[in-house]
């Protein structure tokens, strides 16, 4: 796996529109151009810059992380090394799937700034999917994505000592700790950091009384903990997707680090689940989705395990006993990810768009379906049983 190459030591400066332009051209882009450049991004913690030479809507996308999560501001510091994580992890995508992740052409860790390939011409997901977009090859790529990012990073598909050596450079604390918090930790009790609206005090006071569940989180928090499986993209959702109705492009793994394999499945799928308890209009196609992506995952990873796998794990009933176990796992998070997607600090547009009563009773119905989850993981299994639940 070829990784990043440093470019020279000096001060960080966070970008502006201007200086967006100049550092390019610095790098040999656009020398002799006349560019124009635009702030693009509406993330929590990161600046996005779309650089184009004038009368031409193709060009180059640079990222710089911020010292500070852009959305709290500089009382909430955060590592810059995160964007050194999101190049490397980008880098191994390009290696094993190239056609579903955007190409990397430079990274510099001192400014904590990458530059990629230009993706305007796809729409993020979850912006597509509220405008009642379809996507016939959506599930198909991302099971794809999912399979052998996760294949080729896992103990079934790299030596002993590369998958040390992904421990090692993807060794992400702060990001990490960031995901304990918001996923497994803040929802379940009163916490500073939880955003909700005052109908739901009920429900959450439920939730957080529920000693069983309680237990539950906890279990699947140690996981998150404990389980080093194999590289995780770590925040894969519906707004870390680019698609058309022929193209998938996963972005943003800056949350990258290896963890239990059931953590990106089950945020994904969670994601999708959204959908079915905010609008109707895409609701079989969603099903189909969420279906498929399971389908193509676990066709996918067994076929990689039969044609790559570089231990002598001969027994295929090994492999089956894994993938159910992944699912169960994944369960638990889609659980998890329902609940602190509506009560906690980062909510969806996918159901905060909606009109205020709309939105309460889907909060309400999502809330009760996360526990569902959590506490049901073990008899649920799959994602088939899980939509047999949803009905």
């Amino acid at each position: 796996m070829n990784l990043v190459t440093v470019i020279e030591r000096k001060e960080y400066r966070p970008l502006t529109e201007a200086t967006a332009i100049t550092y390019l051209q610095k790098l040999g882009y656009f020398k002799n151009e006349l560019c124009e450049c635009i702030e693009i991004g509406d993330g929590n913690l990161n600046l996005v810059f779309k650089v184009n030479p004038v009368g031409s809507e193709k060009g180059l996308i640079i990222k710089q992380a911020l010292p500070y999560a852009k959305v709290v501001g500089e009382s909430w510091p955060l590592t810059l090394k995160r964007a050194t994580i999101e190049s490397n992890a980008t880098k191994i995508y390009n290696e094993l799937i190239p056609l579903h992740a955007p190409k990397i052409l430079e990274h510099d860790e001192d400014q904590a700034v990458t530059v990629m390939e230009d993706l305007s011409h796809l729409q993020i997901l979850r912006k597509g999917f509220i405008e009642k977009k379809s996507y016939p090859f959506l599930a198909e790529h991302i099971g794809e994505f999912l399979a052998k990012s996760l294949f080729f990073t896992s103990d079934f598909g790299t030596s002993p000592a590369k998958k040390k050596e992904l421990e090692y450079l993807f060794n992400n604390p702060d990001l990490c700790d960031i995901t304990e918090n918001l996923v497994y930790t803040d929802p379940f009790f009163n916490s500073e950091t939880n955003s909700f609206e005052e109908e739901l005090t009920e429900e959450i006071k439920e939730l957080w009384n529920d000693a069983d569940l309680q237990i539950e989180v906890a279990k699947l928090k140690l996981d998150f903990l404990s389980k080093k499986e194999a590289l995780l993209h770590g925040d894969l959702h519906t707004g870390s997707i680019f698609v058309s109705e022929t193209e998938t492009k996963v972005i943003d793994p800056e949350f990258a680090f290896v963890g239990p394999i059931g953590f990106d499945l089950g945020q994904i799928q969670a994601n999708l689940l959204f959908q079915l308890f905010s609008r109707t209009e895409l609701k079989d196609e969603i099903i189909e989705h969420i279906l498929n992506i399971e389908k193509v995952f676990n066709e996918t990873f067994i076929r990689l395990w039969e044609e790559h796998s570089v231990r002598p794990f001969n027994q295929k009933a090994l492999i089956k006993e894994k993938l159910e176990g992944y699912w169960v796992d994944a369960i638990g998070v889609i659980g998890c990810e329902l609940i602190r997607r509506s009560i906690g600090l980062a909510h969806v547009e996918d159901i905060d768009s909606l009109e205020h009563n709309q939105k309460i009773e889907a909060k309400k119905k999502v809330l009760k379906f996360g526990v569902y989850c959590i506490k049901n993981r073990f008899t649920i299994r799959n994602i088939g049983n899980l939509l047999i639940g949803l009905e």
